[in-house]
């Protein structure tokens, strides 16, 4: 069982020295989220709240996640650097594709590259992308991803995602590509996940519920024939302060990684990750 932290709530000068100080006590990944870009008022309904309502300000500062990631990597040796989730299709996948490289070369390695489909449709306004599309252009995006990391000459011809044969070089370190972790908690998300991902990523759970998703997702992997196939589950921490039990309880449920957020105040991080990790680590 692997315990990571999301670089959340944090300043920009922070967010380095708290993961340096994360890999110093032994956490095992740092996670950062993404919006390419808010509207002055948002309309739309937000997926993880009851009340649909999102709990952001649309005047919060925003950081692209694999530049942060960068810094990161240049600061740390051994904390895996992931994303929680990259909106994948904002962007043409080439261009991503290369940003991860990057990352994972400058890195050696240490990328995990969780990707959802996004929930604003104002953010997909402001750039020009149909919002409606977004199933069908990330399902070919994970596929154009996978034929330039591993390729030699990658080429790919689908509805939203085209381009002729290629050269993409360097290949990423990890092989044969860094693993995607699909987000998304409908029957479509984990039905995405089980047909495309190498893992997926759920938001706000407990090990109950945790364990319900990871049933219904080796079921899903079994009807793809991917059930042999390595999967990595993540969920981030819902309901209170992450306990040595509830890693238990985790692990119980298939669970191979939880993200836990242990301040509430920019200025408690590192107070908060030495009480994560004076609670959690030894038994994790």
């Amino acid at each position: 069982m692997h315990i990571g932290v999301p670089l959340f709530m944090l300043r920009p000068e922070q967010m380095a020295p708290v993961a340096q100080r994360a890999e110093g006590l032994g956490f095992e990944s740092v996670w950062v989220a993404e919006h390419l870009v808010f509207p002055a008022q948002i309309r739309s309904r937000y997926p993880y709240a009851k009340e649909g309502v999102p709990p952001i300000n649309p005047a919060t500062p925003l950081l692209d996640p694999l530049l942060v990631l960068m810094q990161v990597a240049a600061l740390t040796e051994r904390i895996r650097l992931g994303t929680n989730v990259y909106i994948l299709p904002l962007r043409h996948p080439i261009s991503v594709a290369r940003m991860v490289t990057t990352l994972d070369v400058l890195s050696r390695g240490r990328v995990s590259f969780g990707v959802g489909l996004g929930w604003l449709e104002e953010e997909f306004t402001a750039v020009g992308v149909d919002f409606a599309t977004r199933a069908g252009r990330t399902r070919e995006a994970i596929r154009a991803l996978r034929a330039l990391w591993t390729e030699e000459a990658p080429s790919f011809a689908g509805r939203y995602v085209a381009f002729p044969p290629v050269r993409f070089e360097p290949k990423p370190v990890q092989r044969p590509h860094p693993p995607i972790l699909v987000g998304g908690e409908s029957e479509a998300a984990l039905r995405r996940a089980a047909a495309l991902g190498d893992g997926w990523y759920g938001v706000g759970h407990t090990p109950e519920s945790a364990a319900a998703r990871v049933g219904r997702l080796r079921a899903l992997l079994a009807e793809y024939g991917r059930a042999a196939v390595p999967f990595d589950l993540t969920v981030s921490h819902g309901g209170g302060p992450l306990t040595a039990d509830d890693v238990r309880r985790y692990q119980d449920a298939g669970i191979t990684r939880v993200v836990s957020l242990p301040w509430r105040r920019a200025r408690e991080a590192e107070e908060g990750l030495g009480r994560l990790a004076d609670s959690v680590l030894r038994t994790a």
